[in-house]
């Protein structure tokens, strides 16, 4: 039997697609690639129109694909910051003074007119409490292990009386995010605990039924606020010249005015690393405990 020969008809358009590869192979090259951006919980990182609005702003900001990266833990994303998987992460004040000199100021957030934003304590809207040592022997919850308002706040205090938060409280646990350490209060599954202020003057707006179930002990010393940063050997490149501007100019852009309405900042800007210089004497007090 005679093998059968293809029509014209079926070759043509194979012919055209094989003529066609190298230009589109040449095309997608000229794509830029993403630019990565990592996102902790210190961002309100549950609010999908928010995540929706600020890649949309990078992406027009930035002419180019923008991913957008969450993660549970801190330690996570500021490792992969740290590794070059990501281009740049909004992470917090102890894992930047902890990683010197490999991460770099991208761009500070302003919130009330500064930099700045506080550590809170909290319990329960019942209990009669006015500082840090009516809290001993409570379950306390904290939000993660590398935040700042979130645990160092409080250990660094605890540090200057020469206390461990695992002596001085019964038991502690972390939640993974500041909103939960709220949540752990208001329900009764802590007694007190360590939470991020911003955080929590931002849920007084959108959650405050939970906010009423819980009440603020102590305000710490304003303190800088969670950092964008780099790694420091790609700070210099275009592509994070480009992305520090564009976080900077956001508050000029109608599209970023959207985005800081949502986030509650002003906005964010150049700030020297000194800033942090608090932070890193808070971590030299609790390093400075003995084992």
């Amino acid at each position: 039997m005679r093998p059968q020969t293809p029509s014209r008809r079926a070759f043509l358009p194979a012919a055209a697609a094989l003529a066609t590869a190298p230009i589109r192979a040449r095309a997608s090259m000229l794509v830029p690639d993403a630019f990565r951006f990592g996102l902790t919980p210190v961002c309100l990182t549950s609010d999908l129109e928010l995540l929706a609005r600020l890649q949309g702003y990078l992406e027009r900001a930035l002419r180019r694909p923008v991913k957008l990266v969450t993660k549970r833990t801190y330690q996570e994303i500021t490792a992969l910051l740290i590794s070059g998987e990501l281009d740049a992460a909004w992470i917090c004040g102890f894992p930047f003074v902890a990683h010197q000199p490999r991460l770099t100021l991208a761009a500070v957030p302003v919130w009330r007119g500064a930099p700045l934003y506080r550590s809170y304590l909290i319990t329960s809207s019942e209990r009669d409490a006015t500082g840090l040592p009516d809290l001993g022997g409570d379950i306390h919850a904290f939000s993660d292990p590398d935040s700042n308002s979130g645990w160092l706040v409080t250990a660094a205090e605890l540090a200057t009386e020469h206390r461990s938060p695992d002596r001085f409280f019964r038991r502690t646990f972390f939640t993974w995010g500041h909103r939960n350490v709220v949540r752990a209060i208001a329900s009764g599954l802590a007694d007190s605990g360590s939470v991020d202020g911003y955080v929590y003057e931002v849920m007084r707006e959108t959650e405050a039924d939970l906010i009423r179930r819980t009440r603020i002990v102590r305000a710490s010393e304003w303190l800088p606020f969670p950092p964008v940063a780099f790694a420091a050997g790609s700070a210099s490149s275009d592509k994070a010249t480009r992305f520090r501007e564009a976080m900077t100019a956001m508050g000029g852009d109608a599209e970023g005015r959207v985005v800081l309405a949502m986030l509650r900042l002003d906005g964010f800007r150049q700030e020297d690393s000194g800033l942090y210089d608090p932070i890193a004497r808070k971590l030299a007090a609790v390093r400075g405990m003995p084992g």
